[in-house]
Order: structure tokens, then sequence, then C-alpha cells
């Protein structure tokens, strides 16, 4: 999900007989359960990808604000008002963390933002798209927050110590936000007909856009093959999609609403919902950069970045300072 496509610069996953003694032993911690720490031998080629896969999800968590913040001077109430704030005010600290746990792997976050910033870093396809309604806060708690759960309780098991420790944090926050967008919609649909009917336009248009945030299968991918020997991946996309879909029907009926896929039905062989071919073709267009919103996002970000350099050049001063009169302090006395 916040890895979508992420390379790992591997042609072929890697034979045991053919690591060496380095290799070998550090893909036999990683079999064990042993975590990856900081200052443990990595090979590059997980260090790289690793890299690539905090940093997106990183990227993904500041970027995912902008969408909701377009509504907090809108909120229905000042009850409204508040959640959305602290949700948005969580978001960031995810970013906080994930920021962090990238820096770990000998990689600045300076360069990180700097990569967002120039378009050559990537973030999830999800947020490119526009909230219209109110309800489409809602939605995106109830969809996106909860698809995100989905992907990330197996984050907090992935091989890499910092990373996973940071997504347990991050998953006892992020499963507030699902059920606050749940009680959203919820509310929404308990409401005048006007109400409800807003509430089913917003699942219509974001229950596709949620199922692509897994990626395309990656039965055949080799990236994804790598990164589940590495254990930063532990399940496929399929799987996880699958598992979405399965959780967020019931909660549709519930609701009342009307999942917008004429394919959907229960398999009762199966124990799970059969649904409809998903538009890749629009994923794709979407990560190429053609989404709805996909330069008003960017934009807004790097406006928020120079608008906010003053105040990181007066905590820098202020941290010099400090250090200075510490150091002075040392000496005389």
């Amino acid at each position: 999900m916040y890895a979508q496509l992420v390379e790992t610069g591997a042609s072929q996953v890697q034979v045991r007989e053919e690591m060496g003694p380095l290799e070998r032993r550090f893909q036999e911690r990683i079999d064990a359960g042993i975590k990856i720490e900081p200052k443990d031998w990595m090979t590059e080629g997980y260090r790289k990808t690793l890299i690539r896969q905090i940093s997106q999800h990183a990227h993904s968590e500041i970027v995912g604000q902008l969408p909701e913040g377009n509504w907090v001077t809108r909120a229905p109430s000042l009850k409204r008002k508040a959640i959305l704030l602290a949700k948005i005010q969580d978001e960031a600290g995810h970013g906080l963390y994930l920021y962090s746990a990238a820096e770990t792997l000998g990689v600045s976050r300076d360069r990180l933002i700097g990569d967002l910033h120039s378009g050559k870093a990537k973030y999830s396809s999800i947020f490119n798209y526009p909230t219209l309604t109110w309800a489409d806060i809602g939605a995106i708690g109830w969809l996106v927050d909860g698809s995100a759960i989905i992907n990330q309780i197996p984050l907090c098991r992935c091989s890499y110590g910092p990373y996973a420790r940071a997504m347990v944090r991050v998953c006892k926050e992020e499963s507030f936000h699902s059920r606050q967008g749940y009680d959203l919609m919820l509310a929404l649909c308990r409401g005048t007909p006007e109400q409800k009917q807003m509430a089913q336009d917003a699942l219509n248009r974001w229950w596709w856009p949620s199922l692509m945030m897994f990626g395309p299968s990656d039965a055949e991918s080799v990236n994804s093959a790598q990164s589940a020997q590495w254990r930063i991946k532990l399940f496929s996309n399929d799987e996880l999609r699958q598992k979405m879909v399965d959780q967020s029907v019931p909660q549709a009926e519930y609701l009342g609403l009307t999942v917008p896929d004429p394919k959907l039905k229960w398999n009762a062989e199966t124990g799970h919902y059969e649904f409809g071919d998903i538009d890749w073709a629009e994923f794709h267009n979407v990560i190429k950069g053609n989404g709805p919103c996909n330069r008003d996002r960017l934009r807004a970000r790097v406006k928020a970045w120079e608008d906010g350099e003053w105040f990181r050049d007066g905590l820098s001063a202020h941290a010099e300072k400090a250090t200075q009169r510490a150091a002075t302090t040392a000496q005389a006395a």
C-alpha cells in the first residue's frame, strides 16, 4: 500500500546456495525472526529497499493530511472539527516516526523530502483524489485508514526493528481513525435521505481507489518475492486486498449502503467475497502523476515547506546558541 511498486534492485530472488557468508548469516537471522537493527550488517539491496518503502510510507502520511485539511474550516460542528484536527496531527506524527526510522538507514531527512518535492519519490495513489463533500472525510477514515490497518499490522512484525517498532504506535492511532470515519458515515446514514445519499456518493467514489491502494497483483513480481524473503513484506497485495473487501462489505451492509460493484458476491465455498475487475490503467495513470490532484498535492507540500523555512532557521539558530551557552558554561566550570 505505502510501498506501491517499490524496486528491490533484484533481477531474481536470492538463492541461499549463491549467497556469500555474510549474506547467508543475514538471511538466517531474518528466517529465525531476529530483528535487524541499524548497526547490524545488512545487504545493500535490503537497505535501499527499506529506504524506498519507509520514505514512501512517510510521504504518504504527510501528503495524506492535505485531502482532510481541506475540510477543517468546514466541519459541521466543533466536535467534528476537533476530531479531524486530532487526526491530522496524528498523521504528521506518523510521518515523523517514519522519517526517523528511515534516517537510521543512513539517509538524511532533507534528501527524502527533496525527493518528494522534486517528484522523484512517490506516495500512495489514494491521496491524489479530491474530497468533494464532508462524507468523503468519513469514507477516508473508514475505507482508506481501514485498509491502512490491514496493511500496517503485519509491518509490526517486519524484519527491520525501527520500522516494526514505529508501526506499533501508528497502528494504535490508525485504529481510532478508522472508527472515527465509520462513526461519521453512520451518523450520515442515520440522518436525512440527503445525508445518506451523500454517504453513498462518497462510497461510490472511494471504493475502487481504496482497492487500488494495495497495488497490482504481485504473484509474478520479483520485487515482491524478494521483499517477502527479507520479511519486509509478509502478505501479498491480493491477500491484503481480499481481507479489505471481506471486512468492508458487511460494514457497508450495516450502514445500508451499496458497494458499487455489480459483480460482488459471496462465495460460500471459499468463505470470501468475489469482486469485479479493477481499472489498473487508472491506477498507473495516477502513479505517473496524472491523477485528479497530483499537481495540487505536490504544489501544496512545496509551498508549506518554503513557508516554514523561517521557522526551521529559527529553531536551528536557537539550538546553536544553546550549544554555545552549554559549552561556555562547561569551560567556566
